[in-house]
C-alpha cells in the first residue's frame, strides 16, 4: 500500500507542479498587461493632474502675454498711423507748427513786434488800409496772387444783387449744387427749397457752398454766364489780379491778391444786404420741415469789442485760412485782408494783433482822416 500511496503522492505533486507551470505564463501576461496599462493610466493621471496643476498657472499666465502682445501691437499700429498722418505733408506740417509755436493757437495771443516795430503775424500775405485816406497801414506780399477760397462769395453776392432778380424767388438745391471737386458736405440736402434772399444770407454768413452754387446756377444764362459776369465786375472794380471760375470758391483757380481783395471789400460795403448778411450772428432756416441754425464763420462779429461792417472767411487746402473785413477804428473804416494763415485760429488772432497794434502804436495814423459816421 505504501508504494501505491507514494506513487499517488508523486503523481499529485507532478500534476500540481504541471498546473503551476501552466498558470505561470498567464500571470505574467496579466501582470504585463497591467504594467502596460498602469503606466498609461499613470501617465494619463500625471498629464491630467500634475501637469494640470503645473499647466494651470501657465494657462493663466499665457493669456496675459498674449494680451500684452496684442496691446503692444495695437499701440504700435496707432503710433504708425499717427506718424503717417503727421508725415503725410511734412513741409506743410512744419510750416504750420512754426507760426503756431511762435504765435500760439489761442485767439488772444499776445502782440509781438519785429525789429521794425511791426506786428508778427501768422498769415503769409496781408494788407491793411485806411479806406478813407487810402493809407496803407500794414502789408506783406500784398501783390501776390493766391487762391481765395470762399472770399469769392463777396463777388457772388455783388453779381446776384446787381442782376436785380427777385429775392423772394424760391431756389431748389439740385445735383448740380453738390461739391464734386472737394467733396464738402452741406445741411442743404437735395430738394431743399429756400428763397434767393435766404440762399444769399447763408452763402455770406455761413459760407454755404450749395447756396452759392444755386445762386450762380439760377442766374440768367446759367452758371457760365454768372462766372463771366463775376469776371466782368472784377475788371470794372480794377481787380486786375483777380480771376473767377465758380461762384463758391471751391475751385482753387479762383485767385486774387490782398490789394485786390481790399478793393472788393470796400465795394461790398456799399451794399446794405452784404453788410447785414455777412455780419449777422446766426439765422434759423426751415429746411425740409426742420428748423436749422446757421452761424457766422467769423466769431469776431459776435464780439462787442469789434465794429465790423463786412466780413468773409475762406478756406480750402490750396488757400489756407483767409479772412477779410471792413472794421471801424477811431471812427475810420479800416480794411483788413489776411490770407493763407496756418492754424485754425491764426487768422482771427492776426486780426486781433493788427487791431492791438493800430490802437497802441499807430492809432494816430488811423485817425488822420476827417471823421465821418458810418457802419
Amino acid at each position: 500500500m505504501k508504494p501505491r500511496i507514494l506513487v499517488a503522492t508523486l503523481a499529485a505533486l507532478f500534476a500540481l507542479q504541471a498546473g503551476g507551470v501552466g498558470a505561470a505564463p498567464s500571470k505574467p501576461q496579466t501582470t504585463t498587461k497591467a504594467a502596460a496599462t498602469k503606466p498609461a493610466a499613470t501617465a494619463k493621471a500625471s498629464t491630467a493632474t500634475k501637469p494640470k496643476a503645473a499647466v494651470k498657472p501657465r494657462a493663466a499666465a499665457k493669456p496675459a502675454p498674449k494680451k500684452a502682445t496684442a496691446n503692444k501691437a495695437v499701440a504700435k499700429k496707432a503710433v504708425a498711423k499717427q506718424m503717417k498722418v503727421n508725415l503725410r505733408k511734412p513741409g506743410a506740417a512744419a510750416a504750420a507748427a512754426a507760426p503756431a509755436a511762435a504765435l500760439g493757437e489761442e485767439q488772444d495771443s499776445p502782440l509781438t513786434l519785429d525789429a521794425n516795430g511791426l506786428p508778427v503775424l501768422g498769415s503769409s500775405a496781408f494788407y491793411v488800409i485806411n479806406q478813407n485816406t487810402g493809407e496803407v497801414l500794414l502789408e506783406r506780399n500784398a501783390a501776390t496772387v493766391l487762391p481765395i477760397a470762399s472770399i469769392t462769395k463777396l463777388m457772388t453776392a455783388i453779381v446776384v444783387l446787381e442782376a436785380g432778380q427777385s429775392l423772394s424767388e424760391p431756389l431748389t438745391i439740385t445735383e448740380g449744387d453738390i461739391d464734386r471737386l472737394k467733396g464738402t458736405g452741406s445741411r442743404l440736402g437735395l430738394g431743399t427749397t429756400l428763397t434767393r434772399e435766404q440762399m444769399l444770407h447763408l452763402a455770406l454768413m455761413s459760407s454755404e457752398n450749395r447756396a452759392a452754387s444755386a445762386l450762380g446756377r439760377n442766374y440768367p444764362g446759367g452758371e457760365q454766364a454768372f462766372v463771366s459776369a463775376m469776371n466782368v465786375k472784377a475788371r470794372l472794380l480794377g481787380l486786375w489780379n483777380t480771376r473767377f471760375h465758380d461762384s463758391t470758391g471751391l475751385n482753387p483757380a479762383n485767385v486774387s491778391s490782398p490789394q485786390d481783395l481790399a478793393k472788393l471789400v470796400a465795394a461790398s460795403a456799399s451794399y446794405p444786404l452784404i453788410r447785414e448778411f455777412s455780419t449777422s450772428h446766426e439765422r434759423y432756416v426751415d429746411v425740409r420741415g426742420r428748423s436749422l441754425r446757421f452761424g457766422n464763420t467769423n466769431g469776431l462779429v459776435r464780439s462787442p469789442e469789434w465794429a465790423i461792417s463786412v466780413s468773409k472767411t475762406g478756406y480750402i487746402s490750396e488757400a489756407g485760412r483767409c479772412l477779410v473785413m471792413q472794421t471801424w477804428l477811431h471812427q475810420q473804416p479800416v480794411v483788413m485782408v489776411l490770407m493763407d494763415s496756418s492754424g485754425r485760429y491764426t487768422r482771427t488772432a492776426d486780426a486781433k494783433r493788427v487791431r492791438k497794434w493800430l490802437e497802441q502804436s499807430t492809432a494816430q495814423r488811423v485817425a488822420i482822416a476827417p471823421q465821418r459816421a458810418g457802419g
